[in-house]
């Protein structure tokens, strides 16, 4: 990874570096594709391997079957196009974790707005405890923000601002026992790449992930899983040619399958090199195994932080996954603005993140992230 040879990183949750393999995968893709001749006969062939073969391991990692997942741009597409597509009712009811990403957050206003829907909150971001502490506090709070009028939640397989993991599973079971049965759209921008998703994809009708942060893909590439009930119910919003499975015939033949909500031409090389980052994290084995060797440099560093004067990390105990958030004080008291600190990190060459809401510093460990650096961060916050 070149990106790491002259800095120390941690900001996976933002964007990963991109291997040497994948760049000479999609470099090479490239040029496959001039030598053939763009729009030749010739060419699609190979663009039919190239985007159907990631299609199928993007399928084994989401744990659904290939016809349920579409590829787009990122993750906030991912989440919109379906969403918009589904039949709401004025006066239909979105209730949304107060720990979403402004993207998705603005998309659902904006809806609301559009359809005349209520917008409620369910309060997640202070579960800091442990994972089932936290799992039962969701259900808690779930249990006591639904209303008759409740048609979609969502909510975050891990919350990109404090680092906890939501039990989707469960809370589709308890959606499912509602009389409206609800729809469940989750961002797994923090999930795909850095812990088993499989189990919370087949629970949700709108999983949504991206291939340029934990996947270590290149940007402008994800992909997002749909429930069978959703592709049977929500009709395509921004429509192009490859929503169609019949181009001559128009509008009257969109896919039957998740392909509905893709739109039109993208770049194929980007598919060679997501493929190509897939690949290297499966050569250091399977999601469990990978996510152990993450908690590994993030409980180091959740640790090491509980021995700094003046920091205090969001999560009371070590993080179940790579992200870990928290505030650093001066030797008064005072709060340092986390931009700050994250300027005064980058001039050493140490990079990690500041975030808004809440207002704190985020570093992210993943597969590459060794004890050394874990070390070197903590001695240039002290």
């Amino acid at each position: 990874m070149p990106a790491l040879a002259n800095k120390t990183y941690f900001n996976y949750g933002g964007q990963g570096p991109l291997p040497d393999p994948s760049l000479a995968a999609i470099t090479s893709a490239w040029a496959t594709i001039q030598e053939l001749g763009p729009f030749t006969a010739d060419v699609w062939p190979f663009v039919g391997r190239t985007t159907e073969s990631l299609r199928q391991r993007l399928a084994q990692w989401f744990g659904v079957s290939p016809r349920r997942l579409a590829f787009t741009e990122n993750v906030t597409s991912g989440c919109v196009l379906p969403l918009w597509g589904l039949p709401w009712r004025s006066g239909d009811e979105l209730l949304l974790s107060d720990a979403e990403h402004p993207g998705v957050l603005a998309a659902c206003q904006e809806l609301a707005r559009r359809e005349q829907l209520g917008l409620a909150v369910l309060p997640v971001q202070d579960l800091c405890g442990s994972e089932a502490t936290a799992a039962a506090g969701v259900l808690e709070a779930l249990e006591a923000s639904l209303t008759p009028r409740t048609r979609l939640v969502a909510l975050s397989h891990l919350l990109w601002n404090t680092g906890q993991t939501m039990p989707i599973a469960a809370v589709a079971e308890r959606l499912a026992a509602h009389p409206n049965h609800p729809w469940l759209l989750v961002d797994g921008a923090q999930s795909l790449g850095s812990l088993p998703v499989a189990s919370a994809a087949v629970a949700a009708d709108i999983y949504a992930c991206t291939g340029h942060k934990w996947c270590c893909g290149p940007e402008g590439l994800g992909a997002v899983a749909l429930s069978e009930r959703l592709l049977a119910e929500s009709r395509p919003t921004l429509i192009g040619w490859r929503s169609l499975a019949n181009e001559s015939s128009g509008g009257s033949s969109f896919h039957a399958d998740a392909r509905r909500f893709e739109v039109a031409t993208s770049c194929v090389p980007l598919a060679a090199g997501l493929s190509t980052s897939l690949q290297l994290l499966e050569a250091e084995g399977d999601a469990a195994t990978r996510l152990e060797a993450i908690r590994q440099r993030s409980h180091q560093l959740w640790q090491g932080l509980q021995l700094l004067p003046g920091v205090h990390t969001l999560l009371q105990v070590p993080p179940p996954a790579g992200l870990v958030s928290f505030t650093l004080a001066d030797t008064g008291g005072q709060v340092r603005v986390p931009a700050h600190v994250v300027q005064q990190l980058g001039a050493q060459r140490i990079w990690l993140r500041s975030l808004d809401d809440p207002a704190c510093l985020r570093a992210c460990t993943h597969l590459t992230t060794s004890a050394a650096e874990v070390k070197q961060l903590l001695a240039a916050l002290a």
